[in-house]
């Protein structure tokens, strides 16, 4: 015999009481499963990774933009590439680009578009370090 009773509540709701030594076996078989769950997810990143489909960026710029600085600056330092070089491979005017980098400007979805593609990176790489995430960053 197992030890695990059932029962219904009276409102219906099936409830089972089992052992602790179950339950605690239960529990480890639940974290071995999300220990194997994680190390399918490194492997799949892992692949990614050799196909160039992801990629390492240091904590020097992920601490820049968690600092509030704009992730388009940022990205285009990881790139390498000069705000001229950035604009010209946007199809955007170097004007613009220095706008929306220092947020005089919020840059239209298409422009933002034409910089994530030249920067080779989401368009949430891009965005989801806006004002908002400043907003509650300092508390407002």
């Amino acid at each position: 015999m197992n030890g695990t009773v059932s029962f219904k509540t009276p409102n219906g709701d099936e409830m089972v009481v089992i052992t602790l030594s179950e339950y605690e076996t239960l529990l480890k078989l639940a974290e071995r499963l999300e220990d194997f769950e994680d190390g399918l997810a490194i492997k799949a990143f892992e692949e990614r990774l050799a196909r160039g489909e992801e990629e390492f960026i240091s904590a020097e710029f992920v601490n820049r933009m968690i600092d509030g600085e704009s992730p388009i600056r940022v990205w285009r330092d990881v790139r390498g590439l000069s705000a001229k070089d950035l604009a010209a491979a946007a199809g955007i005017s170097a004007t613009y680009l220095s706008e929306i980098e220092s947020r005089k400007k919020e840059g239209s979805i298409s422009s933002l578009k034409k910089i994530a593609r030249a920067l080779k990176v989401d368009l949430d790489d891009l965005v989801a370090w806006g004002d908002d995430d400043a907003d509650a960053r300092a508390g407002t």
